[in-house]
C-alpha cells in the first residue's frame, strides 16, 4: 500500500525531519529526484532544451536544483519565474520538456499556467501548480502533467478531484522522510495477494459461505449478479434469498435458494445466514415500507458482518436514522469482524453519490475523502464511497483508497457485482475495512481485462475470477 498524506500532515512530517536534517539537504534530494525523472522522460540530455517554471517557495527551489543537475548532464535549461511564465514560455524557442515547479501543495488563489506547445511533455513537481493539495480541486488553469514526481507520500489532492486527472502518472520519490504516521493508503495489486489468503488444502464450502438477500419478483437480475460475483470472488457457498421469489427459477444455478415471503422475511433471512460468514443485503429488493422494515430488522440483528447496498441503503434512512438502524440490534460478543469497541458485527455501506447524499444529508463535495470519513464516524460503519477513486473509510479515521476505477464500470449492475465481491472477501477472512477496499481494487482491475466498449456487469463477474487467478503467478 502507498501512504497518502494531507497537506498539514506533510508539513508535520517535514517539521520532524528538519530536527535532524537541513532544509537545503531536503531540497537537494527533491531536486535531484526531479532531474532523474526528467532525464528518463527525455531519453537523454545532450542538446535537449528544458524549460523550468519556478516559483519562490520550496517547489521553485526544487526546480532550480533540478536545473543545475540537468545542466551538468548537458541539457540547455531555461528557468522562467512563475509570475512571468504566461508571457515568457512561448518566446524561448524549441522546447523538449517543461517542468512545472511554480507552486506546491500550499498554493492558495488562482493560477494561470503558461501555454505549452502541442506535444511537449510536462513534468510536475509534487503536484500540478494550481491544484488544491487536499481536495484536488483545480484553482484556475493548471497544466496537465504527463508525470508528477511527488515526495515521500502521495497527497490527497493527487488521488481525488481534478488532481487525479491533471497529475498524469504519479511517481513517489523517497527523500528520507518518515511517513509512518499515515492513516490513508492506496491499495495495490500486491495487497490483494498478501491479504487475501488462498484456500487451504482442506477447505470446504462453508468456510467461506455468503448469504445474499436481494431481488424481488420480476427483479432478480441484481440478485443474480451479486451471487455470481460472490462465487467468482471465492465464496464456497452462496445462500440466496429473494423475498417472494420462485426457488425453481434462481438466477444463479449454483446458489442454494432459501424461501422468503414477500413481507416479514427478516427472521427467515437470519436463519438462512446462520452458517454463513458474511451477509449481503439490498440489491433489487425494492423500497416498499415493509421491505424497509425488514432490512432494518435484519441488519440490526445480524450476527455476521453485513454489506448493505442499493435498496438496502435506502432502507437505512437518513441522518440520525442510520445510527439507530445500525446500532439497534443485540450485543453479540466475540463475533468475527466486530467493530472496535462494539460487540456486534461491522456493517459496510456502499453508496454512490446519490445514495451518499441521502444517507449523509448533503453531497460528498470536493473533498470526498473527508466526506466518507465523516459518515463512517457518524454511522459507526465502514463507508465505501464509489467513484473513479473509491474511498473506503472506517469509524476510527483510517482510509483506504482504490484508484483502479474507470468509465468501463459506469454501467448498470456493476455495483451489485461489487457488493458480492466484498461479501466473499469478508467470508474468506479479511476484515471488513480491507475487504471492501480490496474488492473495489479488484473490481476496477478486472474491468481492464474486458473490452473498452460494451462491458456489462455480467461480463465483470467472470473477469473477477480470471483476474484473481493471476495474482499469485
Amino acid at each position: 500500500m502507498k501512504p497518502v498524506l494531507r497537506v498539514e500532515e506533510m508539513r508535520a512530517v517535514d517539521a520532524d525531519a528538519l530536527r535532524t536534517v537541513s532544509e537545503e539537504a531536503l531540497v537537494e534530494r527533491a531536486g535531484t529526484a526531479v532531474a532523474t525523472w526528467a532525464v528518463r522522460m527525455l531519453g537523454g540530455t545532450y542538446g535537449r532544451h528544458v524549460v523550468i517554471v519556478a516559483g519562490k517557495g520550496n517547489n521553485g527551489a526544487d526546480g532550480r536544483v533540478a536545473a543545475a543537475r540537468l545542466r551538468r548532464r548537458g541539457a540547455r535549461v531555461t528557468v522562467v519565474e512563475a509570475t512571468d511564465a504566461p508571457d515568457r514560455i512561448g518566446t524561448v524557442g524549441t522546447v523538449d520538456l517543461v517542468i512545472d515547479a511554480a507552486y506546491g501543495t500550499g498554493f492558495r488563489g488562482t493560477y494561470r499556467a503558461p501555454a505549452v506547445p502541442a506535444g511537449v511533455p510536462v513534468l510536475a513537481v509534487d503536484i500540478p501548480s494550481g491544484v488544491n493539495g487536499d481536495t484536488g480541486e483545480a484553482c484556475g488553469e493548471p497544466l496537465r502533467a504527463d508525470l508528477t514526481v511527488t515526495f515521500a507520500a502521495l497527497k490527497t489532492g493527487l488521488v481525488q478531484g481534478d488532481g487525479s486527472l491533471l497529475a498524469g502518472r504519479v511517481e513517489v520519490a523517497d527523500i528520507g522522510l518518515d511517513v509512518s504516521r499515515a492513516r490513508m493508503w492506496v491499495i495495490e495489486d500486491a495487497d490483494v495477494a498478501r491479504l487475501l489468503a488462498p484456500r487451504p488444502r482442506d477447505a470446504h464450502k462453508w468456510q467461506s459461505a455468503v448469504a445474499v438477500v436481494a431481488g424481488s419478483p420480476g427483479m432478480t437480475g441484481a440478485a443474480g449478479l451479486c451471487a455470481r460475483a460472490a462465487y467468482r470472488a471465492g465464496a464456497g457457498m452462496v445462500r440466496l434469498g429473494i423475498p417472494g421469489g420462485d426457488l425453481s427459477d434462481l438466477p444463479v444455478s449454483e446458489a442454494v435458494g432459501a424461501s422468503l415471503p414477500v413481507r416479514g422475511w427478516s427472521a427467515q433471512a437470519l436463519v438462512m445466514a446462520d452458517r454463513c460468514r458474511a451477509l449481503v443485503v439490498g440489491p433489487g429488493l425494492g423500497r416498499e415500507d415493509a421491505t424497509v422494515a425488514d432490512v432494518r430488522e435484519l441488519v440490526a440483528a445480524a450476527t455476521v458482518p453485513v454489506v448493505v447496498d442499493a435498496d438496502g441503503l435506502y432502507a437505512l434512512g437518513t441522518g440520525d436514522e442510520i445510527g439507530t438502524a445500525l446500532h439497534a440490534g443485540p450485543d453479540t460478543t466475540a463475533v468475527a469482524g466486530s467493530a472496535p469497541g462494539r460487540g456486534r458485527p461491522t456493517v459496510v455501506l456502499t453508496p454512490h453519490d446519490g445514495e451518499f447524499t441521502r444517507l449523509a444529508g448533503a453531497p460528498p463535495g470536493t473533498d470526498r475523502i473527508a466526506a466518507a470519513g465523516a459518515l463512517a464516524q457518524r454511522s459507526g460503519a465502514v463507508v465505501l464511497l464509489k467513484g473513479s477513486t473509491t474511498v473506503v473509510a472506517d469509524p476510527a479515521g483510517n482510509v483506504l483508497l482504490a484508484t483502479a476505477g474507470s468509465p468501463r464500470l459506469a454501467t448498470a449492475g456493476t455495483g451489485d457485482v461489487l457488493s458480492g465481491v466484498i461479501g466473499a472477501f469478508v467470508a474468506r477472512g479479511v476484515d471488513t475495512h480491507h475487504a471492501a477496499a480490496l474488492a473495489a481494487h479488484v473490481h476496477g482491475r478486472a474491468a481492464e481485462l474486458g473490452s473498452p466498449e460494451g462491458l456489462v456487469a455480467g461480463d465483470l463477474a467472470e473477469l473477477i475470477g480470471r483476474w484473481l487467478s493471476g495474482i499469485r503467478r
